[in-house]
């Protein structure tokens, strides 16, 4: 193995692979390692509402290669990844936040808070309460039309309804997976994001709950000689760079 390649060297020689080696094992703990870089990604009101499943069980690949469609990045893969979306873990997570910030304030009242550190603590307290809980999107909907008549006198943050909080999830949770994948190239480990599966059957595999959603499934290991299907296409730079 080559030394770790630097951000813009591994962010070039990711691609999506199609076809692992099958001769060329992965090791366990590098892929962990590249996890935990994972969680180190942005993520909205630092509530990581996300999962990862690092399969390497063999007879659960094969069920997962199953729910992956058969695909050959599937098939191949040494090790799968699967990332999950949990919306649902927002209470717990803000929980851990007010934890957190009240440690690192010290032992002391309330009264003793500066502004910045009560702004912190309300900020899960009663903000994200306020913006995540929701009945069949019925309260999202309510909260929407609030916020946007507040939104004619002055600027509001108006995603607020059970579809909008969904992509902020999944928003971090891709977020999460692109620092693994680079992660992962850096130590020219391959991968391959798939979408294209029974996400049903990929959450039973799982044992996972209902609110649970399968943002992507990684296939992990070392590119073969036809394991990347044709040469990079991007369309021109120029169609999407605007400077403003």
């Amino acid at each position: 193995m080559t030394s770790e390649k630097t951000v813009t060297e591994a962010i070039q020689y990711r691609r999506s692979v199609r076809v692992f080696d099958k001769d060329i094992e992965i090791d366990t703990e590098k892929v962990k390692n590249c996890l935990k870089n994972a969680v180190l990604a942005p993520t909205s009101s630092n509530l990581q509402l996300w999962e990862f499943y690092h399969v390497t069980d063999e007879e659960v690949l094969q069920q997962l290669t199953k729910a992956c469609l058969d695909q050959n990045a599937a098939k191949t893969a040494k090790q799968l990844v699967v990332v999950v979306a949990r919306k649902d873990l927002w209470k717990q997570r803000a929980k851990a936040n007010i934890g957190f910030y009240e440690k690192l304030f010290g032992n002391k009242s309330k009264e003793e808070y500066s502004k910045r550190e009560k702004f912190a603590i309300n900020y899960y307290k009663k903000l994200i309460p306020a913006i995540y809980p929701d009945f069949l999107g019925i309260y999202g909907w309510l909260k929407y039309a609030f916020f946007n008549i507040v939104g004619l006198f002055r600027p509001i943050y108006r995603q607020v309804r059970l579809s909008d909080l969904r992509i902020v999830a999944h928003k971090s949770a891709g977020l999460a997976a692109q620092n693994f994948m680079i992660s992962m190239a850096a130590i020219e480990y391959d991968t391959c994001p798939m979408e294209g599966s029974d996400t049903l059957l990929v959450k039973k595999i799982l044992k996972l709950p209902r609110a649970a959603e399968i943002n992507m499934i990684i296939g992990c290991g070392v590119r073969s000689e036809k394991g990347i299907y044709g040469p990079q296409f991007r369309v021109p730079f120029e169609t999407t760079y605007k400077e403003v």
